[in-house]
């Protein structure tokens, strides 16, 4: 890997500061990439380093590497997917932190990532840091504000911890190739005693490309994934009424959306992963899914 970058805001040369590896998995998405690169290696006050790996992509975007020489550039031939990339950066990189941007992401200033690594650096129990997402549905920027608790991040743009990820393990396999990693990883967290925290009004932009998404797939990987972490992680006594009503919803949302057939072959997947989920179920205690549950209805719980 390369060295990472030390940028200040012009108050001399910044040393000694925690490392951080901004991890980019693109796909396809040529025109977009170079805006999240960019906004990455602009983040000043912080030691960065950003890596991009190349997941299969059949456009133009191999020779983009040649505009951004201080990237370290991987590509993946046949790809891999966005969890087996970010896997490898938590897993393997030499680094204090990960932070996770989408291709079609990018930061709005230049002092997101010093100022989460900087809380994270005041409050050893936070695992976590989300991002304020803002999206073309969810234009408006919000006044920053001090850190409130969250029951967990988004993957497009947050902020990890390695030392805590390393500690619960990073995302698990699951039959679905998208959606509910971020879920399962921040109860793990939660039930290792860690903090999810939103930095509310540090926002990234994350641009919701359809470019290279296939909606009916991620809507049946994202509700078979959401099924198996519920069996994975829910306590006992409480598992079946949480599958319940969690295949409620999503027959709900699905007749509402027009997305009844990924649904019930989502429904189909998961009957067939059931026995490989239960060999590996690991559920979490009672008080953290009751806490993870208080905080999703209630997301701005200022934290202590």
């Amino acid at each position: 890997m390369q060295e990472p970058i030390n940028k200040s805001g012009g108050n001399g040369a910044v040393s000694k500061l925690p490392k951080v590896v901004v991890g980019i998995v693109t796909h396809n998405r040529a025109d977009l990439l170079p805006k999240a690169i960019a906004s990455a290696l602009d983040q000043l006050d912080c030691n960065v380093q950003v890596s991009v790996i190349d997941d299969g992509s059949t456009d133009a975007t191999s020779e983009i590497s040649e505009k951004f020489t201080h990237v370290e550039w991987t590509r993946w031939m046949p790809g891999r997917g966005y969890m087996a990339a970010r896997n490898h950066w938590m897993a393997c990189a030499d680094a204090d932190y990960f932070v996770s941007l989408d291709d079609d992401a990018w930061f709005l200033q230049k002092d997101e990532i010093a100022l989460a690594v900087a809380c994270m650096e005041r409050h050893p129990r936070i695992a976590a840091i989300a991002f304020d997402i803002l999206s073309p549905d969810r234009p408006d920027a919000v006044p920053r504000d001090p850190p409130h608790l969250s029951a967990m991040f988004i993957g497009c743009g947050h902020l990890l911890r390695l030392s805590a990820v390393r500690e619960v393990g990073v995302y698990e396999k699951t039959p679905g190739s998208y959606g509910g990693e971020e879920k399962d990883l921040c109860l793990r967290l939660m039930d290792a005693g860690h903090s999810i925290v939103l930095m509310r009004g540090v926002h990234v932009w994350h641009d919701k490309t359809m470019l290279a998404r296939d909606v009916d797939a991620q809507h049946r990987s994202g509700v078979c994934n959401d099924l198996i972490m519920t069996l994975r992680r829910t306590p006992g006594l409480l598992l079946p009424m949480a599958l319940l009503a969690k295949i409620c919803r999503h027959l709900i949302h699905a007749w509402k959306h027009q997305l009844m057939k990924p649904c019930l072959e989502a429904f189909a997947l998961f009957a067939k992963s059931v026995p490989d989920a239960l060999r590996v179920r690991r559920p979490v205690k009672s008080a953290t899914l009751r806490e993870f549950v208080k905080l999703t209805k209630n997301g701005f719980t200022p934290f202590v």
